[in-house]
C-alpha cells in the first residue's frame, strides 16, 4: 500500500515534536506527540512505528547528554528497578487495566502538580531517597509498558532534588535510554511493522536529529527556573491526556 501524503506529514511531525521534547527536557513526554500520530494510524501501530525511532531519538540525543551530565547515584537505583517494572509491566499486559493505570497515574500527576502551584511555583527541595527512587523506577517501568508514559513518575522523583537542569535533562535522557531500548522488541514483536511501516519510518528519520537539536538549544536558551515551571506545565499537559484517555476507554 502507498503512503498517503497526510500520513507522513503527520508522522513526521509527530516524531519531530517527539524528539524535541527529548532534545529539550531529556525525554519523557513522548505521550504529548502520539496523539498526533493517533490522527492517521491506531495506537498499536503509532507505537510500532516508534519503538525503533526511539531508539534513534535516544542515540542522538547523547551527543549532547554527555556522562557528565548523569546523576550515577539516582541512575545507580532507578535504572535496575526501571527494568524490574517493565517486566512487571509486560507480564502484567493482560491483568492490568490500562485505563485504571492511566486514571490513577493522572491523578497522582495532578496532585503533585497542584502541591508545586500550592508552594508558590517554587522547588521544595527534598534529599535524595532510596525508597522514593525504588518507587519511580518501577512505577516508571510499569506505566511505560502499560499506559504508553513513563515520564511522571521519574520526574515526580528529580524534580524535587533541585538538580541543574543539565543534570534533570541527562539523568533523564540516559534513563528512557535503557527503557526504549528495552520496550522496543516487545512493541514489534505485539505489532510485526509491514513493509509500508518500516518506509514510514525510514521517511521520518531525518525528524529525529532536527527535533534533538532544536529542542537543545530552547534547553540552552531557558533557565533553571523557566525549564522547571515548563516541565510541570508538561506534566499537568500529560496527566490531562492520561485521564482523558483512561476515561474515554471506559466510554467505548
Amino acid at each position: 500500500m502507498p503512503i498517503e501524503p497526510i500520513t507522513l506529514l503527520v508522522a513526521f511531525i509527530g516524531v519531530f515534536v517527539i524528539a524535541f521534547m527529548k532534545g529539550a527536557f531529556g525525554g519523557g513526554f513522548a505521550i504529548i506527540g502520539i496523539p498526533l500520530l493517533s490522527l492517521v494510524m491506531d495506537p498499536l501501530t503509532a507505537g510500532a512505528l516508534l519503538a525503533p525511532l526511539f531508539i534513534g531519538m535516544d542515540l542522538f540525543a547523547l551527543r549532547y547528554w554527555k556522562p557528565s551530565t548523569w546523576s550515577r547515584p539516582d541512575l545507580a537505583v532507578l535504572v535496575p528497578t526501571l527494568v524490574i517494572g517493565i517486566g512487571l509491566g509486560y507480564v502484567g499486559l493482560r491483568l492490568l487495566d490500562h485505563r485504571a493505570v492511566a486514571i490513577v497515574m493522572a491523578l497522582i500527576t495532578l496532585l503533585f502538580a497542584a502541591l508545586w502551584l500550592r508552594s508558590g511555583g517554587q522547588v521544595v527541595v527534598r534529599p535524595r531517597s532510596t525508597p522514593k527512587a525504588v518507587a519511580a523506577g518501577l512505577a516508571s517501568g510499569v506505566t511505560t509498558m502499560v499506559a504508553h508514559s513513563g515520564g511522571p513518575p521519574l520526574a515526580m522523583y528529580l524534580l524535587p532534588l533541585g538538580m541543574t537542569k543539565e543534570l534533570y535533562a541527562g539523568t533523564t535522557s540516559l534513563f528512557f535510554t535503557v527503557g526504549n531500548a528495552l520496550k522496543a522488541v516487545p512493541w514489534l514483536l505485539l505489532v510485526k511493522p509491514t513493509t509500508p511501516l518500516w518506509m514510514l519510518m525510514a521517511l521520518c528519520v531525518p525528524a529525529i536529529p532536527l527535533g534533538v537539536w532544536i529542542g537543545w538549544k530552547l534547553h540552552q536558551r531557558l533557565d533553571q527556573q523557566q525549564l522547571y515551571k515548563a516541565c510541570y506545565g508538561l506534566l499537568v499537559v500529560t496527566a490531562l491526556k492520561l485521564l482523558w484517555d483512561g476515561v474515554t476507554g471506559y466510554m467505548h
